[in-house]
């Protein structure tokens, strides 16, 4: 039998986290899932009775989603444009049952490189925020996964929120996989670009399950901006993209076919985001 704590504050919790190691347990959809034995090993540090790692909130700099957040709440959350394509990738996460029951901060710590919530985050230049009975800490998403299953989250650490700042734009997501739910990405790609007077102002594009982890493609959105809308696709090219990607052959799909949809997905999300922004 599992030794398991449900915790009813964030001090609890992390005072917990500090005089020992455990397993941290929000919606259970990926730690159910990776469990070979009938009940969950080890101790169990239960975060769902600890209301203010849920919701959202805004102010003047920015918006806060709790961590513990379910994604139906976001995919439901009335949020400026600019959010749209994490509220596409939130109704693309799994089913219905698992986006009632999974949260956006297990979906980052799980690090999958097929995680469909990082991309649309990365182009939002999200920030995570990290407690410890030491204190907070701030470690933008990019930084904040380091590899296939691998986080700079510490032991004695809970993540709490992601920090998101205020800012413009449309955004966009698309995934490709085998069938539309219930499906790992074969690959994915977000975009939020802002239009002034037709030419792309500001532009974020990112790309996930193309290799170890989610990124953004510097390279194209530099090229991006000054562009003409009608110009901007003819830049979504081969060259732009795969130097920046590295991704595999597996069952779902072999590397030259991943390279192929990479710039698909590349280009269908960022005409999705032209097209909202006009």
């Amino acid at each position: 039998m599992s030794q398991y704590f449900q915790p009813e504050n964030l001090p609890a919790a992390l005072a917990w986290l500090a005089a020992q190691s455990g397993q941290v347990a929000a919606g259970c959809t990926d730690l159910l899932a990776a469990e070979t034995r009938q009940n969950l090993a080890g101790a169990i540090l239960d975060i769902t009775g600890i209301g203010v790692l849920s919701g959202i909130s805004s102010s003047p700099k920015g918006w806060r989603i709790g961590a513990a957040t379910p994604w139906n709440v976001v995919r439901d959350a009335e949020l400026p444009a600019v959010f749209d394509g994490l509220k596409q990738a939130a109704s693309e996460i799994g089913s219905v049952q698992i986006q009632n029951a999974g949260t956006i901060g297990g979906n980052l710590c799980n690090a999958s490189p097929a995680a469909d919530g990082m991309p649309a985050l990365l182009t939002l230049d999200t920030v995570v925020e990290l407690a410890s009975a030491d204190g907070l800490r701030l470690v933008p998403l990019s930084e904040f996964i380091t590899g296939p299953r691998q986080t700079v989250l510490r032991p004695d650490e809970l993540m709490t929120a992601l920090v998101i700042p205020s800012q413009a734009g449309h955004g966009a997501f698309i995934k490709l996989g085998a069938r539309k739910y219930m499906v790992i990405s074969i690959a994915m790609a977000a975009a939020r670009v802002v239009l002034t007077n037709g030419r792309v102002e500001e532009a974020a594009i990112a790309i996930g399950a193309c290799g170890p982890v989610a990124k953004r493609l510097a390279r194209l959105e530099a090229a991006l901006i000054g562009q003409q809308m009608d110009r901007a696709l003819s830049l979504v090219v081969p060259s732009m993209i795969l130097p920046e990607i590295s991704p595999i052959a597996d069952i779902r799909a072999d590397q030259s076919y991943r390279e192929q949809a990479a710039i698909e997905v590349v280009r269908r999300s960022l005409a999705m985001a032209l097209e909202a922004a006009v």
